[in-house]
Parts: C-alpha cells; sequence; structure tokens
C-alpha cells in the first residue's frame, strides 16, 4: 500500500477489520515486504529485530544517514535505497554517470563490525548504474585504471577500469552469506540491461543509458578476465544498476526472490500454520502482481500450507479467473463499483481497508465458509 498505508498500519487496518466480522477470532498480525521499500522495518518488527543508523556515503557523495536492522539470529537486513537510492537525489541532480553504491558498501561493513555474516540485502530504488562498484571499493576490492589508481564513483567512471583486484577485499566477507532480494530478470548489459531499461528513470538520456551499457560490459569483462566469472547475461544481474551482479561477482551472493527470502525470514510458515485463514493485500493487484509481488507469494505459500487465502487491495485490475489463477479464494477492492472513490479511500486509507476486510469476511461466511470449496470460489467484488 505504498503511499497510503505502512505494512504494520495495514495490518492494524486488517486486523480490525476481522474482529467487526468474526470478534472471537485469533488474529497473527505479520506486516510484510516484498524486499524493496518497508522491507527493514518489516522484518524487525516480525523477527523481533532493532533498527540501526549509520552515517554513509550518499549516492552523490554526501553524507546521509541510513537505518538497517539487526536481527535475533544476526542477520542484518539492509535496503540499498536507504543509502543509494534514487528518493535521496534531488530531481534536478539524477545522474546515474556519477551516482554510487559506496554507501550500500558501507552498510555491509557497518554490520561486519557488529558481528553480522549474514546479510539480506534488497536492492530496489536505486539511483545508481554502476555494476556494485562503489560498494566492492568501500569493502576493500581495488578497482584501479591503467595507472594503477582507484576510479572514481559512478557508472561513468568505468571505462577507465584497468584491473579489479580482490586481494584486499575484507576477509569477514569471505565468512558471509549475502542473499540479495531481486524480482527482476534483467541481465546487466544488453537490451533488457541495467542502463537501457532503468537509465532513463535514473536520468540518463538516449546516449548516456547506451554509454552506461559500453561501461558496464567493460566491468563485466574485466570481472571474467581477473575473476573467472561472467555475470553480463546473469537473470537479475541489471537489478539496481547493476548491483546485483556485483554482489555475485565481488562476493558471491545469492539473487533470490525478496518475497521469499521475506516470508523465511519473519518464519511465515510457522506463524500460519493451522490458520483458517490468510489475508493479504497490496496497492493495486494487476497482471504484475504475479511478477514477484508480495501477494502472490503469499498465496504460494499458504496453497503448499493448504490454507485459502482472501485478498483486500486498494484497487482490483484483474479478472475473476486472473484471481483465481494467482491462488485467491475470494478477492475484494476498496475502490471500485462496490467500494468508494479513490479520493475517499486516501482520505482515510486504514478505515476503509479495514472496512473492505469486514465485508470480505462477510461474503466469506455466506458462500464460502465451508472450506473455501463452494461456487463461489475465487469471486471478484
Amino acid at each position: 500500500f505504498k503511499g497510503s498505508l505502512t505494512a504494520d498500519q495495514a495490518a492494524a487496518a486488517m486486523m480490525a477489520g476481522v474482529k467487526r466480522s468474526w470478534p472471537q477470532a485469533e488474529v497473527i498480525p505479520c506486516p510484510l515486504a516484498d524486499g524493496g521499500d518497508g522491507t527493514v522495518e518489516a522484518l524487525s518488527r516480525v523477527a523481533g529485530g532493532r533498527m540501526i543508523e549509520t552515517r554513509v556515503t550518499g549516492p552523490l557523495g554526501d553524507p546521509v544517514w541510513a537505518q538497517w536492522a539487526l536481527l535475533p539470529d544476526g542477520t542484518a537486513v539492509i535496503e540499498m535505497a536507504r543509502a543509494s537510492g534514487l528518493a535521496l537525489v534531488p530531481l534536478d541532480r539524477h545522474n546515474p554517470w556519477v551516482t554510487t553504491t559506496r554507501g550500500t558498501g558501507e552498510l555491509i561493513r557497518a554490520a561486519l563490525d557488529r558481528g553480522c555474516r549474514r546479510f539480506l540485502v534488497g536492492i530496489g530504488g536505486s539511483a545508481t548504474n554502476d555494476g556494485g562498484a562503489g560498494a566492492a571499493q568501500a569493502l576493500g576490492v581495488r578497482l584501479v585504471d591503467a595507472e594503477g589508481h582507484p576510479i572514481g564513483p559512478g557508472g561513468g567512471a568505468l571505462a577507465g577500469l584497468s584491473r579489479v583486484d580482490v586481494s584486499g577485499i575484507d576477509p569477514r566477507m569471505v565468512e558471509s552469506k549475502i542473499l540479495v532480494a531481486c524480482d527482476v530478470d534483467n541481465p546487466l548489459i544488453g537490451s533488457r540491461g541495467a542502463s537501457v531499461v532503468y537509465g532513463p528513470q535514473k536520468g540518463a538520456g538516449l546516449e548516456m543509458a547506451l554509454a552506461l551499457d559500453r561501461n558496464l560490459g567493460h566491468l563485466a569483462q574485466m570481472i571474467k578476465r581477473d575473476l573467472g566469472i561472467w555475470v553480463g547475461d546473469l537473470p537479475g544481474g541489471g537489478a539496481a544498476g547493476g548491483l546485483g551482479a556485483g554482489l555475485v561477482a565481488f562476493f558471491g551472493g545469492s539473487l533470490q526472490p525478496g518475497v521469499d527470502l521475506v516470508l523465511g525470514a519473519v518464519g511465515f510458515d510457522r506463524l500460519a500454520r493451522g490458520a483458517d485463514l490468510v489475508i493479504t493485500g497490496e496497492g493495486r493487484t494487476d497482471a504484475q502482481t504475479t511478477a514477484g509481488k508480495l501477494p502472490y507469494g503469499v498465496a504460494r505459500r499458504a496453497a503448499v500450507l493448504g490454507i485459502p487465502v482472501v485478498l483486500v487491495s486498494g484497487s482490483l485490475e484483474a479478472g475473476p479467473e486472473e484471481l483465481r489463477a494467482m491462488g485467491f479464494a475470494l478477492a475484494v477492492g476498496v475502490v471500485g463499483p462496490d467500494g468508494v472513490t479513490l479520493k475517499e479511500s486516501l482520505a482515510d486509507p486504514a478505515g476503509h481497508l479495514a472496512v473492505a476486510v469486514e465485508k470480505a469476511l462477510g461474503i466469506w461466511t455466506r458462500t464460502l465458509g465451508r472450506g473455501g470449496e463452494d461456487e463461489g470460489a475465487g469471486d471478484q467484488t
């Protein structure tokens, strides 16, 4: 419910709606995110972690304060957008030629200092296109030009890269495991690569985007020559301006669907096991929901547990058959012919979400209450 409700607020509103329909129900809240915005808070809250704030290098080189979460099991949860995100760059200064991921590497280093050796890194919302070069440099990787000097920040500086030297890498990284929450399959380079597809939204015109693509291609060639790893066509390697590929190449990171990582980290199976119903939702449910969005991941996991899922979203842009195919036994929209207007919903998003949940459970009780096998399963309101 980006822009209207946090995961915590949405979960609380859903609980209120359940209690109105089923006052005696036991309700277990589980605020979630998909590896992007809100992941740090959601995991910290559900898993009982704590938030830590660290001063790091922002995408334009200026210092910024970035929060990350330390979970009880020692896992560090990091959103690269907190340190290297587009939201940290004024609109008139968007420039992937110079923006750097150094701050993301500095967050990892801060977590290492606190004893962390397991990392969950969300890589959405970046302002960068440097292939993870800045993050690598922050952790001891030497990226040098023909004269042996470290290259500068940003995707533009990659053209001068002559050698990749990992001999000085922080030794603690060798002991570490990095799980990367990545929900796109774009490769590092090419027509579907980081620069061409995502560069324009970060401020790159066509000429710059093509130059950045060439630079990332050069980086990939240097990595192959010096490290023996080819990441140019790695699915997901183009995420966050190539940070996905960089985390794999420099630190042995593993790219995984963000929803699965988050559900595993919060112990979703343990929380849901034995429940009669799972309720989930998002701002808008459409054809993109199956492309790694949170409700679809919840539905898949609940199906394995044999628990029916009710979807309550801000708006439904998918038809009944699509929703059924996604795994939802019932779907209700806050906005729509039988709901409220978008303007009304945004005026009181929590209140209207609670009403929609109450409405959904009323429908469930009347038509699907005997396990979800009745003829109405999958109906859309």
